[in-house]
């Protein structure tokens, strides 16, 4: 398992019981650990002590997780985790457009959002210290990745994704029409390798396709997708 010596992480729950055991189980873990229970707690808490990673709950008083994620990552991208009550397909992808790598659904069990977190860390930590294989721009035909810069551009137009967007578009763009498994996605981008998660992996594909084009990324059902671009 990965240090988490002096590793932070901003809890932002408005239920007590569940932030509670939320910060019990990840300060058991290792990491130090704030807790809050409103939108704009939680704003003011990651721009005076910046977390490594953020749980954070959708439904707030103040205002929404939503807006959270949204104010905190234009201050300075950090992983966040979302949780949510909801069964609303629209709240999660919003949720993923603004900047959240992840989000688990309650009820969920406590070992695997521990496992989560640290599953966001490892990405983080790997993001930063490996060079990224293959040249530093990719071409297929109007669609441009530059991997130095990490810009996307499609006809011309500059689009903007999230880090974990830009992560996923670059695996799919290593091995074009090649079929790659959701479990597989969810391992290398995510480093979570537990098929529990491929649903946060088919709303990141949606939120692309929004982004890029519905053409752009195939889905072979019950498998996986593809980047459905010339070699």
């Amino acid at each position: 398992m990965e240090t988490t010596t002096e590793r932070r992480v901003l809890v932002v729950e408005d239920e007590r019981a569940i932030a509670d055991a939320v910060a019990a189980r990840l300060r058991a873990e290792g990491f130090l650990v704030q807790v809050v229970g409103d939108g704009p707690s939680a704003v003011e808490a990651a721009r005076h002590t910046p977390p490594d990673v953020i749980v954070l709950d959708i439904m707030l008083p103040g205002f929404d997780g939503l807006e959270v994620c949204r104010r905190i990552q234009a201050e300075r991208p950090v992983p966040v985790l979302m949780l949510t009550a909801r069964g609303d397909e629209t709240d999660l992808l919003v949720g993923l457009a603004v900047g959240a790598d992840d989000y688990m659904a309650k009820p969920f069990s406590m070992r695997e959002l521990a496992a989560r977190v640290h599953a966001l860390l490892r990405r983080v930590n790997k993001t930063a210290a490996i060079p990224k294989p293959g040249p530093p721009t990719l071409r297929f035909g109007d669609l441009e990745i530059n991997q130095a810069e990490r810009r996307v551009l499609r006809g011309g137009a500059e689009k903007h994704l999230t880090p974990t967007e830009f992560d996923l578009l670059v695996h799919l763009a290593r091995t074009p029409r090649t079929v790659l498994p959701r479990e597989r996605l969810m391992a290398e981008v995510w480093g979570w390798a537990d098929a529990s998660g491929t649903r946060t992996v088919d709303s990141h594909i949606k939120g692309l396709r929004r982004k890029l084009g519905a053409d752009l990324i195939r889905t072979v059902h019950g498998v996986g997708y593809a980047l459905e671009v010339d070699r």
